[in-house]
């Protein structure tokens, strides 16, 4: 939660990144709040009252993923919404006359946009969130201690590059300093 809180006002990238893994963890828990507790929650070094907001946070968002029907797979409907506000940005900056760097940064990133949705099962998900599934599988593959290629860490290299500009500008826009 208080990770959580930091990314989305700081990174939203790495927001929506930590998120994904959160929903992965609770359903690597049977969304069994007892495990958590013991799991997660009773870890952190926090006083009992933050551990208690920590551990509400917790309930709360299995509670949202069984009323949104993705207790085995797909996101939070307040993760998707991350995708559709940074996708509405994403085409505001691609319209922007001022925003030349972040064009460059895109159409150096969308063949392997392109690629990695060609290989994708489904092909209508956003291009965002392609972009995202890719470093998520990235890092999964890095815990798992699984061999990358040159060439993929190249595309992966490409595309983090891309994620942490439109991070930039997205935190940029909330704060009312970026002119599109």
């Amino acid at each position: 939660m208080l990770i959580a809180k930091n990314l989305k006002e700081n990174n939203i990238a790495e927001y929506l990144l930590y998120m994904w893994q959160i929903e992965d963890l609770i359903r690597a828990n049977g969304l069994d709040i007892t495990k958590i507790d013991e799991q997660i929650v009773s870890r952190y070094e926090q006083p009992d009252n933050i551990k208690n907001e920590i551990r509400e946070w917790y309930e709360n968002l299995i509670d949202m993923m069984r009323r949104e029907d993705v207790t085995e797979k797909g996101h939070l409907i307040i993760n998707q919404n991350v995708i559709s506000e940074l996708t509405e940005l994403h085409t505001r900056l691609l319209k922007s006359p001022n925003e030349a760097d972040y064009s460059e940064a895109y159409y150096k990133t969308l063949p392997f946009i392109v690629e990695l949705r060609s290989k994708s099962p489904d092909k209508d998900i956003p291009e965002l969130e392609t972009c995202f599934a890719a470093l998520y599988g990235f890092l999964l593959m890095r815990l798992q201690k699984k061999e990358i290629s040159g060439e993929t860490q190249a595309a992966l290299s490409q595309i983090s590059s891309f994620l942490r500009l439109l991070s930039q500008r997205y935190k940029e826009y909330k704060e009312g300093k970026l002119d599109i």
